[in-house]
């Protein structure tokens, strides 16, 4: 989030807050590291931030509300970067069915912005390991978006 330039409807802090309270009902986590701790962390994100876009959309396409939009330019109004996300979720999901592992390289890079030294360390595996994750889940999900 920090290095996107889109205007997001949740900051950081909030995300890191949002995060918390969802850790906390879940009850007892069983964590048997910093790395499978930063791991569920960046899945927790990846969450919130995908059901933040969802409502958004809910909301533009009229949510709850019984109106009715008779203008064709509704898909305009329809923000890129925000069906980029839901995008590369769905797509993160198809490619979690062949490799765990370039899934979280992403959760921990694009959701999470870890840096790819922060990912290696979580995930208790080399920067360059990460650094080939990173480039293949990369080609994989510019296949599946395109």
């Amino acid at each position: 989030m920090r290095k996107s330039a889109r205007n997001h409807e949740i900051d950081t802090t909030e995300l890191v807050h949002e995060s918390y309270l969802r850790f906390l009902s879940a009850g007892r986590l069983s964590v048997a590291d910093r790395g499978h701790f930063l791991a569920y962390s960046a899945r927790v994100m990846r969450s919130i931030i995908v059901d933040l876009v969802r409502q958004q959309y809910a909301a533009r396409r009229g949510g709850a509300s019984l109106k009715v939009t008779l203008n064709t330019n509704v898909g305009a109004r329809l923000n890129a970067s925000d069906s980029e996300i839901i995008r590369v979720n769905d797509a993160l999901e198809v490619l979690a069915q062949s490799d765990a592992r370039l899934v979280k390289v992403v959760e921990l890079l694009y959701f999470a912005g870890m840096t790819q030294d922060e990912a290696a360390a979580a995930l208790g595996v080399a920067k360059r390991t990460v650094r080939r994750d990173w480039h293949k889940a990369r080609l994989l999900l510019s296949a599946a978006l395109q």
